[in-house]
Parts: structure tokens; sequence; C-alpha cells
């Protein structure tokens, strides 16, 4: 064995002791469905550009995977994940990181992690300010994906008292909301 080849044999196996190389990468222990899409619900009557409606995509699909894994694929998490994607999917179909973390969950695989811009709490009020700036574009489209964004936000930061307070008082005033619309849709 060449000294090399050693060098590169210790490389990997520190690797994989120190956690930057899963060994035995976490399992799926629910059953995910994939959102139903037959079409984008949100079209270009909503105020968000294709280039915001992208990055929000990428990182909602990120905070998905992030939590799936951090809670080791468990039901519930898986659920909420898909209610995520779905809202991803609708913003911008065409997302890479949401259509692979899609099919790969649809697979019973598990996503890598994938690169996000914000930390969760930070992503939290990004969500939140962004869905009371669509709020006040008025127009079915952006109350709607407001309500969604304000809801994540009080979901991803329940400690964010802004976040939490937004979505209880459109709750009492408008209901629950409901993720169907984006995840099961009819022909």
């Amino acid at each position: 064995m060449t000294c090399v080849q050693r060098i590169w044999i210790q490389l990997m196996i520190g690797a994989v002791l120190t956690g930057a190389i899963e060994a035995n990468p976490p399992e799926l222990k629910g059953k995910y469905k994939k959102p139903t899409i037959n079409q984008r619900f949100f079209g270009a009557d909503l105020a968000m550009v294709g280039n915001e409606r992208d990055e929000y995509a990428t990182n909602l699909a990120s905070y998905a995977v992030k939590i799936l894994r951090a809670k080791k694929g468990d039901q519930d998490t898986l659920d909420l994940t898909r209610q995520i994607i779905g809202l991803a999917l609708h913003l911008s179909p065409r997302n890479k990181k949401s259509l692979v973390a899609n099919a790969q969950l649809a697979r019973g695989i598990m996503p890598e992690l994938i690169a996000c811009d914000y930390d969760p709490e930070v992503f939290a009020r990004l969500l939140l300010t962004r869905g009371q700036l669509l709020e006040k574009r008025q127009g079915a489209s952006n109350l709607l994906v407001a309500r969604y964004l304000i809801a994540l936000a009080a979901t991803i930061d329940p400690r964010n008292e802004d976040a939490v307070y937004e979505a209880e008082v459109r709750r009492i005033d408008h209901g629950e909301i409901s993720w169907v619309k984006l995840t099961d849709a009819r022909p």
C-alpha cells in the first residue's frame, strides 16, 4: 500500500468517525406520500417574481429535509415535510432541490441535507415578513400564500411571539388553514 493510499484511508476513517460522512444514513420511519400537483396553484397574479419563488422553494425544501433528518424520519415530520414541499413546488414547480427531495422521499430515501441560506429562526422571521407584505398586495393568491408563510413561520419558530400571534389571529379570523389545496389537488 502506498503512502497516498494510507493517507486516503485514514482521512476516510476520520471523516466517518467525526460524522462528516454518514456511515448509515437515517431511514424513514413513516410513509411519505408525494403531494398531488396537477398544475401550478399560484399564477402570475402572485406578487413574487420567478427568482424569488425559486429561492423560497429551495429554502423551504432545505428546512423540510433538515427537520426530517433531525426527527429521524418520523411520520409527523413526514406529513409536515409534505406540506412544505407542496408549497415549494407550487411556488416553483421546477425547483431542483424540491423536486429531488420529493422524488427521493417518495422512494423511501432520506435526502441529503440541502445548503440553506438561513438559520430556522431567521427563516421564520423572513417568512413572517414576506407573508405580511403579500397581504398588503391583496388578491386571492397573495392572501393565501401569506397565510401559508405566516403559519409556517409560527411552526418553524414557535418561540417567535410575533409569528405565533399573527398565525393565531388569522386562524381566529379565517379558520384553520387547509394544506389540502397544496398537497391533494384534484384533476
